[in-house]
């Protein structure tokens, strides 16, 4: 199965199979998709959401409590644009979403690995960017942010050296 439902049956939990898009959001109809991945409690998710009722915000992050507090935001702001999804960012990105599928990427303040030990954690590396590429749609916005400046520097050299992206 490569979507299960969480007990709250508005979490998606994605596992290694492929599955297109639609089959855990439903039809798109012609609506934007924006994916805010590592949305931690999904206060960005929501503030989204409400100001485009007429997208999709996918919220997408590995841990489980947190996108408790999606759905429990969704439902107290009864956002139904709002689809949280139990995935590890790679295999979302790399498996499950189609070529330009969404409008807009959100990377905010992930976790910067510092120490060099622990650099090869990093989400964004070159092989990541070509990926974040391809599931955007013709003129989409990758929208990264980070408090940590050596990170946020090395990402932006790293973007910039893919030709893929402009500032």
């Amino acid at each position: 199965m490569a979507s299960e439902k969480h007990e709250d049956s508005s979490i998606h939990i994605l596992t290694s199979e492929y599955a297109p898009l639609e089959s855990f959001i439903g039809p798109l109809s012609g609506r934007s998709v924006e994916l805010d991945l590592g949305c931690g409690k999904g206060s960005f998710s929501a503030a989204l959401a409400q100001k485009y009722p007429d997208r999709f915000v996918l919220a997408a992050d590995v841990m489980l409590g947190r996108l408790r507090k999606v759905a429990s935001k969704r439902r107290n702001l009864g956002l139904e644009n709002i689809i949280p999804l139990r995935v590890e960012a790679r295999h979302l990105v790399a498996c499950l979403l189609p070529d330009a599928s969404l409008e807009r990427i959100h990377i905010l303040c992930p976790d910067p690995w510092p120490k060099n030990r622990h650099a090869r954690n990093r989400l964004l590396c070159s092989d990541f960017f070509a990926q974040l590429h391809r599931v955007l749609v013709p003129d989409g916005v990758f929208h990264f942010s980070s408090d940590d400046d050596v990170y946020f520097e090395s990402v932006e050299r790293l973007a910039s050296a893919s030709g893929l992206f402009s500032r």
